[in-house]
């Protein structure tokens, strides 16, 4: 079984990247959106320390998405923009 990846590591490609990524995909098709990790873990079945792993593997690896670590108070906050 053959997978798309963006990344000479597969991250892309595995299906919890892929997960995040059509999450994000959906949350930002109006705009851009802020996201903490700890908020989205129970809708994408991942942790908050998963999520921010993926954010920062996703940020730059997606041409429909601008993904940026916007703040941190208590947990990282990303803004997601669609393209």
């Amino acid at each position: 079984m053959s997978t798309n990846t963006t990344s000479t590591d597969g991250s892309y490609g595995s299906p919890k990247a892929r997960r995040l990524a059509e999450f994000l995909r959906e949350e930002a098709k109006n705009g851009e959106v802020y996201i903490k990790g700890k908020f989205i873990a129970d809708d994408v079945d991942l942790s908050p320390k998963e999520i921010g792993a993926l954010m920062l593997q996703l940020q730059g690896s997606l041409p429909d998405l601008e993904i940026e670590k916007w703040s941190y108070t208590g947990a990282t906050t990303w803004r997601v923009q669609s393209q």
